[in-house]
């Protein structure tokens, strides 16, 4: 038998540390295509540094108001509680996500969130590598 705080304890210390690893300060996209090299840094201090071909590649996509008003990168929030599908909150994200044909344009924000399925979460994840991230919550 175990102690259900405990756990909880030992799981909240762990999600911390996977969250280390997220941007801290996001980046609008803007930005990052103006820099020598693309650079945000993480909850631990370190850098991410974003792939210019990724960045590039959804630049040349978006239209101009959305080229400046995405930041990068795209966070999605894993709960625990929600076993199947993420959360996106940036109403910016989903609308650049749906003008890359990447999401529904029937997908729409509720009470500040959209919710995502984690398969395609994780397909994101691949397609553009260091310009999407997923934080623990």
């Amino acid at each position: 038998m175990y102690d259900e705080s405990v756990l909880r304890r030992w799981m909240s210390l762990e999600m911390g540390k996977i969250n280390d690893g997220v941007v801290s300060a996001r980046v609008p996209l803007s930005l990052l295509l103006e820099m020598e090299r693309p650079v945000a840094t993480t909850r631990a201090g370190r850098e991410h540094v974003f792939d210019r071909d990724v960045i590039r590649k959804i630049g040349k996509l978006l239209p101009a108001r959305l080229r400046s008003a995405l930041k990068l990168p795209i966070l999605f929030y894993f709960d625990m509680e929600v076993s199947d599908s993420c959360m996106l909150t940036d109403e910016v994200a989903l609308a650049a996500l749906q003008e890359l044909g990447d999401l529904s344009t029937e997908r729409r924000m509720e009470n500040g969130r959209a919710w995502v399925g984690r398969a395609l979460v994780f397909a994101l994840l691949r397609k553009y590598p260091t310009a999407v991230q997923i934080m623990m919550r």
